[in-house]
C-alpha cells in the first residue's frame, strides 16, 4: 500500500546517503565476525528496495519481504537480528504481525515504520514490542543510523536482573520484561525496561530527553525532531503508574525532562 511520498527514487536516495558513511559506520554491522541480519517488510517495492540497499551499503546483511504474512513465516524460520516493519501490510497489518513475534519469544529488535501520525497509533506499536519507531517520509541515512543504534544498545546492554517493587502492589521484574499488576501480567518492551532503568539509577538529579537519546537509544546525536521519547514515557507509564493520568513516579519537569520519584 502506497503511503507516502519521497522527495526523490528511494532507492537512489539510499544508496547514495547511504554510501557518504559506509567506511564510517561499517563496524557497527558487525558482531564478533558475523554479519548483522537486517528483514525490511514494506510492501512499496520502490521504498524496500532503497532501504534494503542502504543498509548493505552500511554493511548488514539485509533483504526484503513485501506481505505481512509471508514476514511471519520468514521471520519464525531466519530469525533476523534487526527487522524494519512497516504497519501497513497486505494480508496481516505490522501490528499484528509483531504481537504474533512476541508472543512466539522472538526478541529481534524491532524499528517500526508507520505514515500514521496519531499518538495512540504510534504507541500501539510501541506496546506491541516495538524498539523504535520512525514517521514517514524519513531519510534513509537516519534509519541506517537508527538500526546502528539498536545494535550499540544491545551490545552495551549487561543489566543485571532486578525486581522493583513499586506503590499499590506493582512489581517490575526487569530480567524477565514483565509487570505483575492486578493480578495480572503485562510485557515490558526492552527499550521501556532501559528507560526505567536509566531513571531509577539517576534518580538523583532531572533525566533530559538528550540524555535518554544518547544514553539509552545511543544516538550519535541529541540533534533530532523525534518525539520517542515521550511516546515511550506514555507507554511505560500505563504499565508502571498506579494512575497513569496522574503520573507520581515517573515525573515531568516542564521544559527539562523527567525524574523518578519513589520516596
Amino acid at each position: 500500500m502506497r503511503s507516502m511520498t519521497q522527495p526523490t527514487d528511494p532507492a537512489q536516495s539510499a544508496a547514495g546517503n547511504s554510501a557518504k558513511t559506509t567506511s564510517q559506520n561499517s563496524g557497527a554491522a558487525l558482531s564478533g565476525n558475523q554479519t548483522r541480519t537486517v528483514l525490511v517488510v514494506e510492501d512499496e517495492k520502490a521504498l524496500a528496495m532503497g532501504i534494503e540497499d542502504a543498509l548493505n551499503h552500511a554493511g548488514f546483511q539485509a533483504s526484503s519481504v513485501h506481505d505481512g504474512q509471508k514476514a511471519l513465516d520468514r521471520i519464525r524460520a531466519e530469525k533476523p537480528d534487526l527487522i524494519v516493519l512497516d504497519l501497513m501490510l497486505p494480508s496481516l497489518n505490522g501490528i499484528d504481525v509483531l504481537r504474533s513475534l512476541r508472543k512466539d519469544g522472538v526478541r529481534s529488535r524491532v524499528v517500526i515504520l508507520t505514515a500514521m501520525a496519531t499518538e495512540e497509533d504510534l504507541v500501539r506499536g510501541l506496546e506491541a514490542g516495538a524498539d523504535d519507531y520512525m514517521k514517514k517520509p524519513f531519510s534513509p541515512r537516519e534509519l541506517v543510523a537508527r538500526v546502528e543504534a539498536q545494535f550499540r544498545r544491545e551490545q552495551m546492554d549487561h543489566r543485571p536482573a532486578d525486581v522493583l517493587n513499586l506503590p499499590a502492589g506493582i512489581t517490575v521484574d526487569l530480567a524477565r520484561l514483565e509487570v505483575h499488576r492486578d493480578g495480572e501480567v503485562v510485557p515490558l518492551t526492552p527499550r521501556e525496561a532501559d528507560i526505567l532503568a536509566y531513571l531509577i539509577q539517576h534518580r538523583d538529579r532531572v533525566v533530559t530527553r538528550e540524555d535518554l537519546l544518547l544514553d539509552v537509544w545511543h544516538y550519535k546525536s541529541a540533534n533530532i525532531e523525534t518525539r520517542t521519547v515521550d511516546i515511550h514515557i506514555v507507554g511505560l507509564r500505563r504499565k508502571v503508574e498506579p494512575d497513569a493520568a496522574h503520573p507520581t513516579l515517573i515525573q515531568t519537569v516542564r521544559g527539562k525532562g523527567y525524574r523518578w520519584y519513589d520516596a
